[in-house]
């Protein structure tokens, strides 16, 4: 565990180092807007989507026949070389370019994901799995910030600086990073499974996996409320500068870490992984639904508490998910998780930063640029509702098949 968290820890770092610059770097090769950054912004995160999409699965499978080590430092130099494409880019379209290639081999958090379920106990997931959200935490401490400031040397600058995180990152786990899935437990490769339709196709005989995946869905894309327009309405609505914006991701990180690194070690062997799901995503929802009013700056400082406590309900969410798949299925499992979640981020960007554009145009007639935070919201009740709902039918269905097992039992 110790491994594979530093391993995501300075992929974060890496991810978070290019946040605070990425909308300047966009207005600067394209000429335009704070509003029409966000909506280029947008494109190239669904560039990013559709090749996740389609190559989640293959990567997902593929570590389930070679292991999940290969695979996951292929990923670390695909990211490397992403970078870099961005750190040179004359013109917007090297940034297409540079997408493409990282969506094609970015799967380090989908094959981390089966690393963890690979080596953790049933009762100890939840808690495993909050350490991906902890070093995504810890990583958008340091790397937001030291982004903020690294832009004082130039809108280039952070992009190199991530490149190197990952491709040391990528030296590093060749050298210490062991194998987690046993040959035992491989599987042969098959390409009627590597695609996100046969992938999902095959999960259809675990019910209560497909529906809640649905629940997974909708909080992917209420996510995207704030991973894809964050900047651009804190830009828009208090004229945030990189350092201040890399400073108030680098407080949303402090808060995950704490949360998902240390506060549902304890909550979630208490109220367990269901309570854990409820609690969360009622509380995730208020935090939005808090963002999105928020008229005085310090106010988005406050709201992050709210927000970051709602981060329970995603570790739990996978752990219940994890526990409905044998172990040489993971790699396929998360590769479809990580494929929905590639195809929220086709969807999520284009509402989220259409829906901020939309409102904070010149000519809207309501402005309102806190739009995708409520829409977020809303989304984050019906997730919680789908859960309850897939979680309920469940327990009947179990009740159900004791009932009439103990009936035929007492009949013999």
């Amino acid at each position: 565990m110790s491994f594979i968290f530093i391993t995501l820890l300075i992929d974060v770092t890496g991810l978070g180092i290019i946040i605070p610059v990425f909308p300047r770097l966009i207005e600067q090769l394209t000429g335009g807007n704070i509003s029409q950054a966000s909506q280029w912004g947008g494109i190239l995160t669904v560039i990013y989507a559709v090749m996740q999409f389609f190559f989640a699965p293959i990567i997902g499978n593929l570590s389930d026949k070679y292991g999940r080590r290969p695979v996951l430092l292929t990923s670390l130099v695909g990211f490397g070389i992403d970078y870099l494409f961005m750190a040179f880019a004359p013109t917007i379209w090297w940034l297409f370019l540079s997408r493409v290639i990282a969506g094609v081999t970015g799967a380090s958090f989908t094959t981390a994901s089966a690393y963890i379920a690979d080596i953790s106990s049933p009762e100890a997931r939840a808690k495993n799995f909050g350490l991906i959200g902890a070093a995504f935490g810890l990583g958008f401490i340091i790397g937001p910030s030291l982004g903020g400031l690294l832009a004082h040397f130039g809108l280039r600058v952070p992009f190199f600086v991530a490149a190197a995180c990952c491709l040391l990152n990528a030296l590093y786990g060749y050298f210490v990073l062991p194998e987690s899935l046993s040959k035992e437990n491989r599987r042969q490769f098959e390409w009627k499974r590597a695609n996100p339709v046969g992938s999902l196709t095959h999960l259809k005989k675990y019910p209560s996996v497909l529906g809640l995946m649905g629940s997974l869905v909708l909080v992917y894309i209420a996510a995207h409320a704030l991973q894809s327009t964050w900047t651009y309405i804190n830009i828009e609505r208090f004229n945030w500068s990189e350092q201040k914006l890399g400073y108030s991701l680098g407080v949303v990180g402090a808060m995950t870490f704490l949360v998902q690194g240390v506060l549902i070690r304890y909550i979630n062997p208490k109220i367990g992984n269901e309570k854990s799901v409820y609690i969360g995503l009622s509380i995730y929802a208020l935090g939005m639904l808090a963002f999105a009013f928020a008229n005085q700056s310090w106010m988005m400082f406050v709201f992050m508490i709210p927000y970051c406590l709602g981060g329970i309900a995603g570790p739990a969410l996978q752990a219940i998910l994890a526990g409905h798949v044998p172990r040489n299925e993971q790699g396929e499992l998360q590769g479809a998780l990580t494929s929905l979640m590639s195809l929220t981020s086709i969807i999520g960007p284009l509402v989220m930063t259409n829906l901020f554009a939309w409102f904070t145009k010149p000519d809207a007639s309501i402005h309102f640029s806190g739009a995708p935070f409520l829409l977020g919201s809303i989304l984050l009740l019906g997730s919680a509702l789908i859960a309850y709902s897939v979680l309920k039918n469940e327990k009947e269905k179990v009740k159900e098949e004791t009932t009439q097992l103990s009936f035929e039992e007492t009949k013999v």
